[in-house]
């Protein structure tokens, strides 16, 4: 009889990567200000962890969003003046993100109310297992971005 898919532990890995991604979206997501949506924290916490001026490609390759989902994406984000849309210096017709006043302030909002849960999970588990399990997480996604 043949190996039912949740006796693979390749299988149970993804399904637990799957689950865990859901859990940390939704936990997310329910401390985010009124309007602000996932996709859009995203965005912001990149800007802020990886500084401003950083063009659409790099930010959708970075996100792995699709170009349509970005814009969107963005054009939010500009509407609610969170974000400043600005001409590339080196080429006029490429454009570079930058958080505005308005947008620092949401995500830090986020982070402040993100806090309390990061304090719980950091008392959940040691460094070391954090630490521990990074190598596998990282081999994991280079296979699967590298592997067609």
């Amino acid at each position: 009889m043949p190996a039912e898919p949740e006796d693979h532990p390749d299988v149970q890995v993804l399904d637990e990567i799957r689950y865990i991604e859901h859990l940390v979206r939704t936990a997310i997501a329910r401390k985010l200000p009124v309007g602000l949506t996932y996709p859009q924290f995203e965005v912001m916490n990149l800007l802020a962890r990886r500084g401003d001026g950083v063009s659409p490609l790099e930010i959708a390759r970075a996100l792995q969003m699709t170009k349509s989902s970005l814009t969107n994406t963005l054009q939010r984000l500009l509407a609610r003046r969170l974000i400043r849309v600005e001409p590339s210096e080196s080429d006029g017709r490429r454009k570079r993100i930058w958080l505005a006043a308005e947008g620092r302030a949401a995500y830090a909002q986020s982070v402040v109310a993100l806090r309390p849960k990061m304090a719980t999970l950091r008392g959940g588990f040691t460094p070391k297992e954090f630490r521990d399990a990074l190598p596998f997480l990282k081999a994991l996604r280079t296979w699967l971005g590298e592997t067609p």
